[in-house]
């Protein structure tokens, strides 16, 4: 993706450096989004069931496809419009639930390849991105630490669930696909680190999830030219109400609301807070004991700055 600012003999340095300043914060602002999109990805920001009781000893393979499409709602003043955005992601996973403290704990990982291709208007011109590149792998550690004993899946089947409580933390490495003399890329050549508490309670058939995580951000010291990136962290709450129809059969309604993560790029401060609100349903259908698929839609239902696209993700988990 590149940038081309008008060239005329009568702009003087001042607004020619008005003119760079602005094309920075337009075209970052986009590469910000695109992040966010990547890690949904691989592990989308609505997440019904993270903190339910599994067996003990069980592994899990996923095979997912995701796609987003829409807008990129810019931040004030920036002067970016008409921003669109496709990304088609494939994504691969494992986990592997055990025993921590004699309570029911998971470890799982997850990295994905996507294509994207957007455009956008900037200072008058046409900008567009085709391509594609693997995002950073990621790396989930959640503990339930109280309500949900590790059990064997002899004993988990006559297991009765009330309230369950737990914590994780996610680390997603900077190793994917990044090209410091391009704007846009599917690696973020920074760490982010993500620590979260969560809840769920099962009231017959009915579950619910109430989880509260943040974001937190590396720089980037190497983002574009010679320009750093910094980001304060970013805040997610997130709530879930699931119904149970059989074994492994079950549909949620899932919502989440995020808010922070401004950013500054060398000292140029974007006003780029956001604060968005998401709307989402999952469905999870058993094909056998073994397999299943599970099927998502999201789509943004408040954009101060940021996302404004629709999701849809399928995905297939084998047990063994």
């Amino acid at each position: 993706m590149s940038c081309i600012a008008p060239s005329h003999a009568l702009l003087n340095l001042a607004h020619t450096r008005c003119l760079f300043v602005g094309a920075v914060r337009g075209v970052l602002l986009i590469c910000v989004c695109l992040a966010q999109i990547f890690l949904g990805v691989q592990a989308q920001d609505l997440e019904p069931r993270s903190f339910t009781n599994i067996p003990i000893g069980m592994n899990f393979m996923v095979l997912g496809y995701a796609h987003s499409q829409g807008e990129v709602s810019p931040s004030p003043g920036a002067p970016v419009e008409d921003v669109q955005l496709k990304i088609d992601g494939a994504a691969i996973g494992y986990a592997h639930s055990f025993s921590m403290g004699g309570r029911s704990s998971k470890i799982d990982m997850g990295v994905s390849r996507v294509c994207f291709d957007g455009s956008a208007m900037l200072a008058g011109e046409t900008i567009t991105a085709d391509r594609c590149g693997y995002t950073d792998p990621s790396i989930k550690l959640t503990w339930n630490f109280f309500g949900a004993p590790a059990l064997s899946p002899k004993e988990f089947a006559s297991w009765k669930q009330g309230v369950v409580v737990g914590t994780s933390l996610q680390v997603t490495a900077p190793i994917g696909s990044y090209d410091e003399t391009r704007l846009l890329n599917a690696g973020t050549n920074r760490w982010v680190f993500r620590p979260g508490i969560g809840m769920s309670q099962k009231l017959g058939r009915w579950y619910y999830n109430l989880i509260a995580s943040a974001r937190i951000y590396g720089d980037n010291d190497e983002y574009y030219k010679g320009i750093s990136l910094t980001q304060e962290p970013q805040y997610i709450f997130q709530g879930h109400l699931i119904y149970s129809i059989s074994p492994g059969h079950w549909i949620s309604v899932n919502s989440n609301y995020f808010f922070g993560g401004e950013t500054t790029k060398g000292d140029i401060e974007s006003n780029d807070y956001q604060e968005n609100s998401r709307l989402g349903l999952t469905y999870s259908i058993p094909l056998s004991r073994h397999h299943s698929i599970k099927l998502n839609y999201s789509k943004g239902v408040l954009t101060r700055v940021g996302n404004d696209f629709d999701s849809f993700g399928a995905f297939w988990l084998y047990n063994f």
